[in-house]
């Protein structure tokens, strides 16, 4: 499944971050909410996703919602795996970066999978 990894802050010192993982019949909305300053060490309260058509429209949880919130032990894999996206080795690309992504695209796809009933 083919998919682009659009990594976004709203702005420097905004404490909402959102992230897109595009595929080719859905996409994925991902809201980070983080508490502290931005530029110094912020730590992140709460993370959610939704699932949309190409076409905008919200797609509804199996339990008729229109987001997910990330919650216990998928939340302590979240913040590992943001904390990659976000580390000084992936954005200088000292590391595997194409690794990096795809684990973060099946994490939450893996989600997606459990939360939704996509036709």
């Amino acid at each position: 499944m083919n998919y682009t990894l659009e990594l976004n802050t709203q702005d420097a010192y905004s404490t909402v971050v959102f992230n897109t993982i595009v595929f080719d019949s859905f996409k994925v909305n991902i809201v980070e909410r983080y508490t502290g300053r931005m530029n110094f060490q912020p730590k992140l309260s709460y993370a959610l996703f939704k699932v949309r058509t190409l076409d905008n429209e919200i797609i509804k949880t199996r339990d008729g919602n229109g987001r997910v919130k990330i919650k216990g032990d998928h939340f302590e894999t979240y913040q590992k795996l943001i904390k990659v996206l976000n580390s000084y080795a992936y954005k200088n690309k000292l590391m595997n970066v194409k690794e990096a992504q795809q684990d973060y695209v099946h994490f939450i796809l893996s989600l997606v999978v459990v939360n939704y009933q996509l036709n």
